[in-house]
């Protein structure tokens, strides 16, 4: 994509008071320390949803239906929870949205227990309310960051997740061992592990995210504080602290690079969790194994967890290198790279189907990819926009992400069984190349900094 202008110029958003700098240090150290825990929710729903879904329903098409009801759930949550951290900030609404997660947890282990295939679902529509909070921590660290520092800033707490989330999808070897002490389906350790995880992750935020960014940068715009253009509007602060769907698109569309910034991330999420929910199962199916004998093929469990594993350290390990690249050469560049590296991981599963290396290979790339143009993507809105404009616009982004993945996610099952995983790479192939082609399309509008 071209370089990216941002409607807002750094150089009008000048240093904040030491008081904001400290506060801003400890909410980098505090989310990210959460974010390591809390990434371990996800794990086992990455690596077992599909082979559960399949398992629990009898049927093949339903193996894409536990990532798009948690999908599903991050879309429903996002907006309300960035209303909610606008009236109370984001200490109550991410730590609120963990304690869901933790809920759904509990009733993945029930359904495994059950073999209830509806509570597996309601289950991972609310795991999905703490993925939408590990989305919603990386804007919550930029509500004080410096302008010249926010894609490292972002992609330091994106990064976070890398521990957890590594760890989540190799949790099922440990966890059946836990749940063998415990008498109870090998299946529903996994989830116990993940379970502690967001509890931890939760607690951390609930007593250490003090003072809250977000409220205490409205504090210091309340007091003319230099924190951004937002002191100077406020008829925006009206409209921009108040949440919903309307709200968030009225910001965004009023706004090409903003537009743009949303297109990108959402094209990437879309093409990421179609591939990424279908990988276990192509993976199962190349080892010959029934989703009712996986139990007792423990080398084909412990292949699937480490592909996943290396398919989130791609998304996650070198996020500090994408934000890094995002301050350097700017986040329309670095998110148009993201876009690319998405199309080859494409064409390397859809080219390599039956070859485990290449699939493995692809699965990294994608993961490089989606880390590439969320860190952008997400620092791209968030420069696009005032102050006032962030929380209902990033709430909207959320919203809208995680819904392109649960559609995602939906259609993957169905085409997979249709084309198979090699014509499901090359549909996604496409999705990724038009929504690069939109992204750049919007930017070409936008004109530099500085004209008029």
């Amino acid at each position: 994509m071209p370089d990216d202008a941002s409607s807002t110029d750094p150089a009008a958003e000048p240093a904040l008071l030491p008081r904001a700098r400290d506060a801003q240090r400890r909410a980098v150290r505090v989310l990210g320390t959460a974010q390591v825990f809390s990434g371990l929710g996800n794990g086992a729903t990455l690596s077992l949803g599909s082979i559960l879904a399949v398992d629990l329903s009898g049927a093949e098409s339903t193996a894409g239906f536990v990532n798009t009801a948690m999908t599903l759930g991050s879309a429903a949550v996002s907006i309300p929870l960035a209303t909610l951290a606008a009236r109370r900030g984001r200490r109550v609404a991410l730590g609120l949205g963990l304690a869901a997660g933790l809920l759904g947890q509990g009733l993945m282990v029930t359904a495994v227990l059950t073999r209830t295939f509806p509570l597996l679902l309601l289950g991972a529509f609310l795991v999905g309310f703490a993925a939408a909070v590990n989305l919603q921590a990386r804007f919550a660290v930029t509500d004080l960051s410096d302008p010249r520092h926010r894609g490292r800033d972002l992609s330091v707490v994106v990064w976070a997740v890398t521990v957890g989330a590594v760890l989540g999808p190799n949790m099922v070897g440990p966890g059946a061992v836990l749940a063998g002490w415990l008498g109870i389906h090998a299946h529903a350790g996994p989830f116990l592990i993940s379970a502690a995880g967001m509890a931890v992750g939760a607690a951390i935020i609930l007593t250490g995210l003090r003072p809250d960014p977000l409220l205490l940068r409205r504090e210091l715009e309340d007091h003319g504080s230099p924190s951004g253009p937002a002191a100077a509007t406020p008829s925006g602060r009206s409209s921009g602290w108040t949440g919903g769907w309307a709200a968030g698109w009225r910001i965004v569309r009023a706004r090409p690079t903003a537009l743009a910034a949303v297109l990108a991330v959402a094209g990437a999420h879309a093409v990421m969790v179609g591939l990424m929910s279908m990988t276990p199962l192509h993976l199962q199916h190349e080892a010959g194994v029934a989703s009712h004998e996986l139990g007792a093929h423990p080398d084909t469990v412990v292949l699937i967890g480490f592909t996943i594993s290396l398919h989130v350290a791609g998304m996650y390990a070198l996020s500090p290198v994408m934000g890094l690249l995002t301050d350097r050469h700017g986040p329309g560049r670095v998110a148009g790279a993201g876009l690319t590296l998405l199309l080859a991981a494409a064409g390397l599963t859809g080219l390599f189907p039956h070859v485990h290396t290449a699939v493995v290979a692809g699965l990294v790339v994608l993961g490089l990819g989606w880390s590439a143009a969320t860190v952008a993507g997400s620092t791209l809105l968030v420069a696009a926009l005032r102050p006032d404009e962030r929380v209902p616009a990033q709430g909207f982004s959320d919203a809208v992400m995680s819904l392109a993945g649960a559609v995602g996610s939906l259609a993957a099952g169905p085409l997979m069984g249709a084309v198979g995983f090699a014509g499901l790479s090359a549909v996604l192939g496409v999705v990724v190349a038009l929504c690069g082609t939109g992204a750049a399309v919007l930017l070409r509008k936008v004109p530099p900094l500085g004209s008029t």
